[in-house]
């Protein structure tokens, strides 16, 4: 019998602030910065990357390059989606 796959796609699971919140602290725990864009990304699409746009003034195509694995978003454009999906920076002092 063939293994069947199936399609996973995890903004599909991000349906809860709760939820979005764990995942986007878990990738900035990481320290990766492409993961970080990665995980914006994944979650403006599970808030609706039009909404997003239009929170933000910044064109869906922008969005999608600048939040994919291997965007490079400014910081401006980091604070401007982290605002429009209702968090923000904070800075927290990594206690050795």
């Amino acid at each position: 019998m063939a293994e069947k796959f199936y399609d996973f796609d995890v903004a599909e699971m991000l349906t809860s602030d709760e939820a979005i919140e764990a995942f986007l602290a878990e990738a900035m725990e990481s320290g990766d910065t492409k993961l970080i864009a990665s995980a914006l990304g994944t979650i403006a699409r599970a808030k609706g990357m039009t909404k997003i746009s239009r929170d933000t003034g910044l064109s869906r195509e922008h969005l999608y390059r600048s939040l994919s694995p291997n965007g490079n978003p400014t910081l401006e454009t980091i604070v401007a989606v982290l605002k429009a999906i209702g968090f923000h920076l904070t800075p927290r002092h990594n206690a050795a």
